[in-house]
């Protein structure tokens, strides 16, 4: 299938809001971190980035459980960039309360607010909010099918089994009629054709191996749309990277938190630690977009191609790397990465 490409492409960062270090090494504090974010998300807007998401988790290496309060003080201090989320865990929330929050938000940012849904790879809001694991798939299959009735903006009859049937109209009200939103899917067939089915774009979690392994889910959500009558939807990309100076630089200040971060999980769901060989490779041919300007901007644009996206979203945080190298990154993501693709897709 031919792959749309465009020079006008969206180019976003994301973030996690990963606990920090500072220069020396000591380990930042959770409400020092959110205010980091907030400025992260400044700079972001100023240097001329695109989009800018940050993530849910609840749990002691992320600062971030409240990913609308940390957008809608971002959106206050900014003027362009579109502010939404890098995953709204939708399983373990109330869609109800999700739409009001971010219709909010869109009324903070004058229409700059979007959100991605998704189930979440981590777990911890689970038992936090009183839900039982055993109804993981159930319980976001329902909610996104409310979430989807919610975005008319008109009154909603809907009935389910995880929740009393609604028959309410939801306020605030956007100005623009709905609710932006992406369906964020990690790879399974069945989550492309659901994004299909309920019209919303999707946007590929590119987190390990060659991106270009995914071109059959880009197909497969484009032929699912045609055959279901739905008309064509941007689809999207979330990787993780990291820019400096140089290739060398990059790499070097980026690995050992990135590691630190992978090998966290790791123990946790059983894999064994990170290599620098695993992470030289990922680098060289897979899905860690990290090096130069030059280098990340070929690689996105290469990606982009590939996909045939309408936008790349650039987690440019790994771990506890410290605020002042996340800042260095975005400056360069925004002046040099951005327009550097620009180019090179438009040629």
């Amino acid at each position: 299938m031919s792959q749309p490409v465009t020079a006008q492409v969206q180019l976003g960062l994301d973030t996690f809001g990963d606990v920090t270090v500072d220069a020396a090494g000591r380990r930042r504090s959770h409400a020092q971190v959110v205010r980091e974010v907030v400025e992260q998300g400044v700079v972001a807007d100023r240097v001329g980035v695109d989009a800018f998401g940050v993530g849910e988790h609840h749990r002691d290496d992320y600062a971030v459980s409240a990913p609308d309060v940390v957008l809608a003080a971002i959106a206050a201090r900014t003027e362009r960039i579109l502010v939404g989320t890098a995953v709204t865990v939708l399983s373990s929330d109330d869609p109800v309360r999700v739409y009001e929050r971010f219709a909010t938000l869109d009324a903070i940012s004058s229409g700059r607010a979007e959100i991605t849904l998704g189930r979440g790879s981590f777990t911890e809001s689970f038992p936090l909010f009183g839900l039982d694991l055993a109804d993981y798939e159930v319980l976001f299959s329902e909610k996104l099918d409310l979430f989807a009735a919610l975005r008319g903006e008109g009154r909603v009859r809907w009935q389910g089994t995880t929740r009393p049937p609604l028959d309410a109209e939801v306020f605030p009200k956007t100005e623009r009629g709905t609710l932006p939103a992406w369906i964020g899917v990690g790879g399974s067939p069945e989550s492309v054709v659901r994004a299909a089915r309920y019209g919303i774009p999707m946007m590929l979690a590119v987190i390990g191996g060659q991106p270009e392994r995914f071109v059959p889910y880009a197909d497969l959500y484009r032929r699912a749309l045609a055959e279901l009558g739905q008309p064509e939807l941007p689809l999207g990309v979330h990787s993780p990277g990291f820019v400096a100076d140089t290739d060398e630089e990059a790499r070097e200040l980026m690995f050992p938190h990135f590691k630190a971060n992978r090998d966290r999980i790791g123990r946790e769901r059983g894999w064994g630690p990170t290599s620098r060989a695993q992470f030289e490779a990922e680098a060289d041919t897979g899905a860690v977009f990290v090096g130069s300007p030059e280098t990340v901007a070929q690689k996105i644009a290469r990606t982009v191609g590939q996909l045939g996206l309408s936008r790349f979203d650039l987690k440019y945080s790994n771990g506890p790397m410290p605020h002042e190298q996340l800042v260095h990154a975005i400056e360069l993501y925004g002046t040099r990465v951005i327009p550097r693709v620009r180019e090179l897709l438009a040629g």
